[in-house]
């Protein structure tokens, strides 16, 4: 690394919910910031005021939280050198009109008065002239209404009277824009091929070219990542970094590769039908009126949702796949991000919640369960809800399956796997499990062993095989479930034998 201070920043903007994509960009920052012991900054980029959704900054700040990469600096994270952090705060310093009279003094930028009309009436023009992707460039712009076709006199008079307009970038024609990103590597792209952007508007908000780049020399940048999307705005930026005279600040560029659907054709979208969240936490949209279920509320644990998102794109170059967020910096590098789009599974993302699922103790899972179990009515003591955890936790993906997987252990079954019972239920088997209760019933102790011993000694007395699966349904009221053995042993020799006289009551007056 070079001398400079390593500073990354997540700067989204507060249009709407943080999609994963968002969350995975504001990861690799702050994974790479960490590891290099930089900073790690939150800047609100709210220079489009026509799309600010209420309550978007606040999700924003939240999600970041319950990921664990919290900045150390920035919006609802504390004020540094830099502050505000809010670009429409930093508007009212009049930092971004002075840049962009800069780029306009030095003939980099011009006064464009065109009207929406005007606009219409252009891009109907070159598509009449069957021009593929109509743009205000540098062809184009010598038919508008701008300070590059307009006299001097009439550019004064127009600012004189107060004429709404925007400040756009001067592209030059016919150019070669080469520039290098740590993840693709070096790319050239021809000026003839970048639109004259728009960098300040009529309200006298910058947009998003001028705004990021003012504040990125601003607050010493040296690392900017963002999504792939962005690259073929990346020659405009390497533009108005040369015509400012700041090159040698300009932050080394990493273009993350897209998330794709999980069949790989397009872009994951936040109505994606996986099944799988695509936002953080719940989210409502109040342009839409639409609900999005966040991986929180979907029981996910945010170390997983953290892991599964920093293996989307890219890899320790080692089978690993298990990493703590400590881990996860440790490893990091952007050499090892891949270029091409990273499909999203889904399958794989559930996996991943299963494996830490079943690392946390008996007595974490147990704190989380008890809600669930009151919700349902039901009481018990710690160690029995721990002992449950124990056994339900090797088949489920969120600590919100164990109620549906292992709610016999709370409620005795008052029905029985219709398809086991058609099969396997018959005269000779109430004779077995007549003779199984009695064995049970002269236990002394409980357990694995013993309860095992009776089964063998009731299989001998009855010349007939004491059926597992049956044994399973008659006190579960399920055909599957943890080791039948281990069930026995948690449920307790009253409550199974208690199970077991019922079942066959209820079977008997069935048949």
């Amino acid at each position: 690394m070079e001398n400079k201070r390593v500073r990354l920043r997540f700067a989204p903007s507060p249009t709407g919910g943080l999609h994963m994509g968002g969350v995975r960009t504001a990861l690799f920052s702050y994974l790479f910031a960490k590891k290099h012991n930089g900073d790690f900054i939150l800047r609100i980029e709210d220079t489009d005021q026509t799309r600010y959704v209420k309550g978007a900054e606040e999700y924003i700040i939240e999600s970041l939280k319950w990921c664990g990469i919290e900045p150390n600096e920035g919006v609802g994270f504390g004020d540094g050198p830099h502050a505000p952090y809010r670009q429409s705060e930093r508007k009212e310093l009049g930092i971004y009109a002075k840049y962009s009279k800069q780029l306009i003094d030095g003939g980099h930028a011009y006064y464009a008065f065109d009207t929406n009309e005007e606009l219409d009436a252009m891009r109907k023009r070159l598509e009449a002239a069957k021009v593929v992707a109509p743009q205000y460039n540098s062809v184009s712009r010598q038919n508008m209404r701008n300070s590059l076709t307009l006299s001097e006199d009439e550019v004064k008079k127009l600012l004189d009277a107060g004429t709404p307009y925007v400040v756009r970038l001067k592209v030059p024609r016919n150019e070669e824009i080469r520039f290098h990103d740590i993840i693709r590597g070096w790319v050239v792209v021809n000026s003839t091929q970048v639109d004259d952007k728009v960098l300040l508007k009529s309200d006298g908000m910058p947009t998003y070219h001028l705004a990021h780049i003012v504040d990125d020399i601003d607050m010493e940048i040296s690392h900017a990542v963002r999504g792939e999307e962005w690259l073929p705005s990346a020659p405009a930026h390497i533009l108005i970094y040369r015509y400012l005279g700041k090159e040698d600040v300009m932050p080394k560029l990493a273009h993350l590769p897209l998330i794709l659907k999980p069949d790989g054709n397009g872009k994951l979208s936040k109505r994606d039908k996986s099944g799988i969240p695509m936002f953080p936490l719940n989210w409502f949209d109040e342009r839409t009126n639409e609900s999005y279920v966040g991986y929180r509320e979907s029981g996910f644990f945010p170390e997983a949702f953290v892991n599964m998102l920093g293996m989307l794109g890219w890899n320790p170059g080692t089978p690993q796949e298990i990493f703590s967020l400590q881990e996860l910096i440790e490893a990091f590098s952007f050499e090892r991000v891949n270029k091409s789009g990273a499909k999203f599974d889904p399958e794989k993302t559930k996996w991943f919640n299963q494996q830490y699922l079943r690392k946390k103790s008996d007595a974490e899972l147990a704190e989380l369960f008890l809600p669930i179990l009151k919700e349902n009515g039901v009481s018990a003591e710690t160690s029995y809800i721990e002992g449950v955890c124990r056994l339900v936790k090797e088949k489920a993906h969120f600590v919100n399956e164990f109620w549906a997987g292992g709610s016999y252990f709370f409620i005795a079954p008052t029905s029985y796997d219709e398809k086991v019972i058609a099969k396997k239920w018959n005269e000779n088997s109430k004779g077995v499990f007549t003779k199984l209760i009695e064995e049970f019933t002269a236990l002394n102790v409980w357990d694995a062993t013993t309860i095992h011993n009776a089964i063998v000694e009731t299989e001998t007395k009855t010349s007939a095989k004491v059926d597992l699966q049956l044994l399973r349904v008659l006190t579960s009221g399920a055909a599957g479930g943890p080791a039948i053995h281990d069930m026995l042993v948690l449920l307790g020799k009253e409550e199974v034998i208690k199970r077991l006289n019922s079942a066959l009551q209820t079977l008997n007056s069935n048949s």
